[in-house]
């Protein structure tokens, strides 16, 4: 008897279904000679401190550093206080009895690092000695998943994926409950004060932003506008410096005159390439902007999408696809040609050469970028359909010619030098996808510009004296805090340059949303409007930890890149041992910084 074992149930049923396997029990599904059983996401956790001998919340206790850690079965709330999972319980019995009979075992959970240590806790925890095979698939199509099993791959080959992730779930551990109880217990307040690897330097940016932005004190500053005409056509143009005085810049108002002369006039073509295929965090960054989604939604839509076959794998941080997806592009392309919103450009790359920007073979991951699978969705809920119109509205724009712009900026001259500057895009190419406005020309004075010639005298029809205060950098909201989490807070709008920065970033794209949802949980942050602010618990632990080191956004994204490179083999113990020594730090710069903790 051949044992495939899913992630959750309805995934298990699906795959039953393309196998033709009908025969449901409690617990699993036979037929053809398979039996397909489930779990239900993380049937299993590393054990709590008690399980080690660590009784009660006790400085004496700290830290806490298990010689080997142990397996617990998922606990849930009862009138009794915690206790295990009783679904659990008799899930993993179903499991173990299928096992101990099984010929085979083929893994089917989620093909990354949480599915993979989905699987090996439950594999370890029943002792399981048979060798097993891995389904490795990027969409959940009938044909993808045939073609999955065609090509199994030995278990063995994702050791590593499970060693990162074993190290990924240890130092969680780790620093997580030493460090809370650490600051908890020196506090004094009563109070759990949680803390953690990723979440105290998330929650450190959100409060470092969320300050500096409440302490700016704006400055003001002064322009002189001028507003000449050619030809009945009248554009704006600004004094070149800025003045500290009104006085300063009265001074150059009084000295525009009734013309001004074109002194210089630049107009340079510029290609801007199409934007790279979505990962997870890149589109759950166009959801929350466009739709106002939080991350979690997202990836919770995205999620019901891939179960029901409609888009690739949606955990995944590449943005790129290799050659032998490419080739299917043509083909998925011209599934949209009778899309309502994007019909007439599918039309136009269908015949078209295509953009091959977010080709390359060496920069996917377990998992390529997000697409469409080309199967025909049906009756979508307007939220399923707005994401899953994101995915194809992307695939459309990358794979697009450039958008072609010409930049023109005039210099004139009277009394002082004014400048106007205007973008006018000549060929739309990717930006005709969704008619998205040029985010590089909203701080433009002037919509287009005339043509003017050097040395040419127009006529000034007005001037002003404009009064202007500098801005603070605006607070987080979800889609500019996950774009700053993937480079551990570092601003880099380089496109190519935060894709290079991305294994050094906080978290990953999977785990981002849920630790924004639990900094919520924990109300240390709020959502206001659109943006995340913190409370004021959130605000007395940064207060206490922001001169720590385990607030800091750049030390945990070494950590992340060390898990990476624990994937292609690098020493687990080396890592562990660091971790260890990190623990050590942070609970004996925890026990004492607590003391200075004022909670309102």
């Amino acid at each position: 008897m051949k044992v495939i074992i899913a992630e959750k149930p309805s995934v298990g049923r699906e795959i039953a279904k393309v196998f033709g396997a009908t025969n449901k029990k409690d617990g699993y599904i036979e037929g053809k000679g398979y039996t397909f059983t489930w779990a239900f996401g993380h049937l299993l956790q590393l054990a709590a401190p008690q399980e080690y001998g660590y009784y009660g919340w006790n400085v004496q206790n700290l830290p806490m550093l298990p010689q080997k850690f142990k397996l617990s079965i998922r606990k849930v709330k009862s009138k009794d206080g915690m206790i295990e999972d009783p679904g659990v319980r008799k899930q993993l019995d179903i499991i173990k009895a299928l096992f101990d009979e099984a010929t085979e075992i083929i893994v089917a959970t989620d093909a990354g690092r949480e599915g993979e240590l989905i699987f090996r806790y439950i594999y370890y925890y029943l002792k399981c000695k048979k060798p097993f095979k891995r389904l490795w698939i990027s969409s959940q199509t009938d044909a993808a998943i045939k073609d999955g099993f065609r090509n199994l791959k030995p278990g063995t080959d994702y050791d590593t994926l499970f060693n990162s992730a074993h190290c990924r779930s240890q130092s969680d551990w780790l620093v997580g409950m030493n460090a809370t109880q650490a600051l908890s217990l020196s506090s004094g307040t009563r109070s759990v004060l949680s803390l953690g690897r990723v979440q105290t330097p998330t929650l450190a940016m959100i409060c470092a932003r969320y300050l500096e932005n409440k302490n700016f004190v704006p400055q003001t500053y002064y322009q002189v506008s001028i507003q000449p005409d050619k030809n009945g056509q009248v554009f704006k143009a600004i004094s070149e410096k800025n003045f500290k005085t009104r006085e300063d810049a009265q001074a150059v108002l009084d000295l525009v005159e009734t013309t001004g002369i074109v002194d210089n006039l630049e107009a340079k073509p510029r290609k801007e390439p199409p934007p790279l295929l979505h990962d997870l965090s890149s589109l759950q960054q166009e959801a929350n902007k466009r739709k106002g989604f939080t991350a979690d939604q997202t990836l919770t839509l995205l999620q019901n999408l891939y179960e029901s076959k409609l888009v690739t794998y949606p955990r995944t941080g590449s943005r790129y696809i290799g050659d032998d997806v490419f080739a299917q592009v043509p083909g998925l392309i011209a599934k949209f040609t009778n899309h309502n919103d994007f019909g007439k450009q599918a039309t136009i790359l269908r015949d078209a050469k295509l953009n091959k920007r977010s080709v390359n073979a060496k920069k996917v991951t377990d998992h390529h970028a997000i697409l469409p699978t080309g199967e025909t969705p049906h009756q979508l809920s307007p939220d399923h359909q707005a994401v899953y119109d994101m995915v194809a509205g992307r695939m459309l724009e990358a794979f697009h010619q450039d958008c072609i712009k010409e930049i023109t900026k005039i210099t004139m001259l009277s009394g002082s030098k004014f400048i106007a500057s205007g973008t006018v895009i000549q060929t739309a190419g990717w930006r005709a996808v969704f008619d998205d406005k040029d985010e590089e020309k909203k701080d433009e004075e002037n919509a287009t510009l005339p043509k003017v010639i050097k040395g040419e005298t127009l006529a000034i029809t007005d001037k002003a004296l404009l009064e202007k205060q500098t801005k603070p950098k605006p607070l987080y909201n979800e889609a500019t805090l996950l774009k700053a989490l993937e480079t551990a807070g570092k601003e880099i709008d380089d496109e190519e340059l935060r894709q290079a920065m991305k294994d050094s970033g906080l978290g990953t794209p999977a785990t981002r949303a849920a630790m924004i949802e639990t900094l919520l949980k924990r109300n240390y942050i709020a959502r206001e409007k659109k943006n995340l602010v913190p409370t004021e618990t959130g605000l007395s632990v940064y207060h206490v930890v922001k001169n720590h080191r385990i607030a800091q956004a750049e030390l945990t994204g070494t950590w992340e890149k060390r898990l990476e490179e624990i994937r292609g083999g690098a020493s687990v113990n080396q890592f562990q041992e660091e971790i260890k020594a990190y623990t050590r730090d942070i609970t004996r710069e925890l026990l004492t910084a607590g003391k200075t903790m004022v909670l309102k």
